[in-house]
């Protein structure tokens, strides 16, 4: 696995400091060793949120065609697939952002259980509440598909979750 993260992510690290230092040097400013570490840091929760953003809607998709062949709360199944895709999307990023994002510094030690409850807290916030309130209002109000008001509340979510999530979830 350390060879395939290798061959794969330091060419895209690479690069991408490239073009940030790139970016840096255009408007005349430096980019700090720490500059480096919090855009890298940004690009890896970046990654897993792609993963985890495919990882709901994948389980959205797959809850609303249960429902219909179960043919049991139908009316709700955009609701239940929501609460679903959330539930397994957020264990997913937890487990990938404990793993490659958001490390254990040498020499602190995080409750597991402790920093879960805080991933599902701060994913709650925008990934379930603000996320069920927008579905509710696209869907049941502006008459948006329902495959397609997912994936616009999903890009609300993520800036505000890596501030959260670095800056308190995982600390």
């Amino acid at each position: 696995m350390n060879k395939l993260k290798v061959w794969l992510w330091k060419p895209v690290e690479k690069a991408s400091l490239w073009c940030i230092h790139l970016l840096f040097r255009m408007m005349h400013k430096e980019l700090t060793a720490e500059g480096e570490q919090s855009f890298l840091q940004l690009m890896r929760f970046g990654l897993v949120g792609v993963s985890n953003t495919l990882v709901h809607y994948l389980v959205y998709v797959v809850v609303i065609q249960l429902i219909y062949r179960i043919g049991l709360w139908e009316q709700y199944d955009y609701l239940i697939a929501t609460v679903w895709g959330f539930v397994l999307s957020v264990l997913w990023a937890f487990f990938w952002n404990n793993k490659y994002v958001f490390k254990e510094r040498e020499g602190e030690k995080r409750s597991f259980f402790g920093t879960l409850l805080k991933t599902y807290i701060t994913y709650s916030f925008t990934g379930l509440f603000l996320n069920s309130f927008l579905m509710v209002l696209w869907v049941d109000i502006f008459h948006m598909s329902k495959m397609i008001a997912p994936i616009i509340n999903m890009t609300l979510g993520v800036p505000i979750n890596f501030l959260i999530n670095k800056f308190w979830a995982y600390k």
